[in-house]
């Protein structure tokens, strides 16, 4: 399977996560402890959102298109990626390290996938893909088949919530997307299809899912609100570096602070947005 990250709040360097905690990004593409895999060496990417202006104040607008670095080797011997990472800041990124579950290591196959201004990282698979695959990619919208480059189910997964409309109902077109991928599934004689953690961004919002068909999804953490971690470590000058609205989503913790990571729960979402975030339950349905 793979590791992501998915990062918005205060801008930072990429390297402040990619690289520099105790088990870093980076760290989880040789020591994952929680994947299936302990090594993700099979390619990486980061996405990230640029800012207008700076200095990047509250209300900001972020650029339009997300721009993407990927590589087809191990992240941990990639010199170009840590030059980047140590050069480029953002308030909004998602990073991924992949291991391939069976389709060609190539850049197309990289995660994040992008289009417009939409960005997509995910672990795990879709169950006989190579069996479901023609349905699957059949479903996608004639206008956005062109953009497809790969030929991951990862990226199938994408393009259908995009048809299912990404966009205007972000959760219930993963939703729909998730509905369909199991009925599909369904059709060929493949039970339980679906194995699932997915970030998705617009530049503005960012969205997490946790789901799968079996009901023992892969691992996913959201860090603590800030204002609690301040109050826990008053001593800790990096949570006073950052604002309130900063939220790391992960598939392992990046450290072991104690009380610094949740669980989030099993087939629910969350919305990391300016104000009150949101956490709910996740319902495939079909379209």
């Amino acid at each position: 399977m793979c590791r992501w990250l998915a990062y918005s709040g205060s801008p930072i360097l990429l390297e402040e996560l990619l690289y520099k905690p105790v088990h870093s990004l980076i760290d989880q593409s040789q020591h994952s402890r929680m994947g299936i895999e302990t090594t993700n060496g099979d390619g990486f990417g980061v996405g990230w959102y640029g800012l207008d202006e700076a200095p990047a104040l509250p209300g900001t607008r972020r650029s339009d298109e997300p721009v993407l670095f990927r590589g087809v080797g191990p992240a941990w011997g990639d010199q170009n990626l840590r030059e980047l990472a140590r050069s480029t800041s953002s308030g909004l990124f998602l990073a991924h390290i992949r291991a391939s579950t069976g389709t060609p290591v190539q850049q197309s196959n990289c995660h994040p996938f992008r289009h417009g201004r939409w960005l997509w990282v995910h672990n795990g698979a879709i169950r006989d893909f190579s069996v479901l695959k023609r349905d699957l990619v059949m479903a996608v919208d004639p206008e956005l088949y062109p953009f497809m480059a790969g030929s991951t189910d990862s990226e199938v997964m994408f393009f259908l919530a995009l048809t299912f409309g990404l966009h205007e109902d972000t959760i219930g077109a993963v939703e729909r997307m998730a509905g369909f991928v199991e009925a599909v599934g369904r059709a060929h004689g493949v039970d339980e299809p679906l194995q699932m953690t997915v970030a998705t961004t617009d530049g503005e919002r960012l969205w997490g899912f946790r789901y799968s068909s079996i009901g023992q999804s892969r691992t996913l953490y959201v860090s603590t609100a800030l204002s609690t971690l301040r109050q826990m470590y008053p001593d800790n000058p990096v949570f006073s570096e950052l604002d309130d609205e900063t939220r790391i989503v992960v598939s392992e913790p990046l450290g072991d602070l104690k009380g610094a990571w949740n669980p989030v729960p099993e087939s629910s979402f969350g919305i990391v947005e300016a104000g009150d975030d949101t956490l709910g339950r996740f319902q495939p349905r079909e379209p």
